[in-house]
């Protein structure tokens, strides 16, 4: 089993190669991804270029890297890290939800592809530590000099500080979203608070890092509140945020990210989550199932162009093949809007990618097991 999704993400990884990877204005030793495709001169030239999609960039590398360690991989992720702080002038942004994306693939690709970033580290948990204001209602901000503390930038720095070695500060963010932001009814993760105020939307990607925080803090402490939480999460996102099993989609642009980030930490949840109550096998079981239900539909309704995938941004319906014409992706207040076909959106396609990863990691566990 674990050789088919060997496979598939193998050819995930071509269709991202072939299509996207691209040196940074021609300089030796780069390499970034085009955002769209079919692409445009403006992409080819990275006027835009999105620094949290170059990330999960990195982090889908490092996942390859993992799956079938090879010499040219691990330049590749070199590569792409350096063409990443050289089209930012530097690691920092404004933007801490970005910051934290980075973060978590520098940490990865130093522990588990052996490309070492120490300096960018100690950077990045920087900006994090500085910006817990409880005083504020935080949280971290999303963004510098804002009042919006949000899931999306509180999730993935705790995972990378719970990672880092900061474990007492990743455990007050989780507590922080598990007193404010979870809703009592479905059990699912709000987005944030503003102004006191919740902000109700509920997206796949914030259940996804929370449910990635408090599997990293279940390992790491001996506190009892982190594995139910994972109980209740997983349950409410089976419940809530899947057709017939398949984890529901958000579009392109920004969008194009958020299945495939809950895919991730539902794969971290099936393969590392500690304790053999009937409660942490069940969540493991019902995570393994998700992921691998999303990554056979995903497959299932691609395109196949020039022999490789093109996945849709909804995992239960085929996907359409994208063409230079219509709407553009578009940042709008420090968002990214979907391509009128939102399968042309580097987003999308790195999420199948990303899914075909997560499915590989768990059917390898299972089968490791079976033996």
């Amino acid at each position: 089993m674990d050789q088919l999704w060997a496979n598939r993400a193998a050819s995930a990884e071509a269709a991202i190669t072939k299509r996207h990877l691209k040196k940074l204005w021609g300089l030796p030793g780069t390499q970034l991804a085009v955002v769209a495709w079919p692409s445009e001169r403006r992409y080819d030239m990275f006027g835009v270029w999105h620094y949290w999609w170059q990330a999960h960039l990195i982090d889908c590398l490092v996942d390859a890297q993992v799956r079938d360690p090879q010499p040219t991989r691990k330049k590749e992720i070199a590569r792409q890290i350096r063409a990443h702080w050289l089209r930012n002038t530097g690691w920092v942004n404004d933007y801490y939800d970005d910051m934290a994306w980075l973060a978590l693939a520098l940490e990865r690709a130093g522990r588990l592809a052996g490309v070492e970033k120490p300096r960018a580290l100690r950077i990045l948990a920087e900006q994090f530590l500085n910006a817990w204001v409880p005083e504020d209602g935080g949280g971290i901000p999303w963004r510098k000099q804002d009042q919006f503390f949000n899931a999306p930038a509180n999730g993935p720095a705790g995972i990378f500080l719970a990672r880092y070695d900061r474990v007492r500060r990743a455990q007050q963010m989780a507590d922080w979203i598990d007193e404010t932001l979870i809703d009592p009814e479905t059990h699912l993760v709000f987005d944030g608070i503003k102004a006191g105020s919740l902000v109700r939307a509920q997206y796949t990607y914030c259940q996804g890092v929370v449910l990635g925080l408090e599997v990293e803090l279940a390992q790491r402490t001996e506190d009892s509140k982190h594995a139910p939480r994972v109980h209740r999460l997983v349950a409410a996102v089976r419940d809530n945020m899947t057709t017939d099993g398949v984890i529901k989609g958000a579009g392109g642009g920004d969008g194009g990210l958020f299945n495939a980030i809950l895919a991730r930490y539902l794969a971290l949840v099936a393969t590392a989550l500690p304790g053999d109550t009937a409660e942490d096998k069940q969540a493991r079981d019902t995570a393994r199932t998700l992921v691998l239900k999303s990554a056979e539909a995903a497959w299932g309704n691609r395109q196949t162009v020039d022999g490789l995938p093109l996945f849709s941004a909804f995992w239960d319906r085929t996907a359409q093949l994208p063409s230079t014409v219509g709407q553009d992706a578009a940042s709008v207040d420090g968002a990214v809007h979907s391509s009128s076909v939102p399968e042309r959106d580097l987003s999308v396609q790195l999420s199948g990618w990303m899914l075909m990863e997560a499915a590989h990691s768990v059917a390898e566990q299972a089968d490791e097991a079976a033996a």
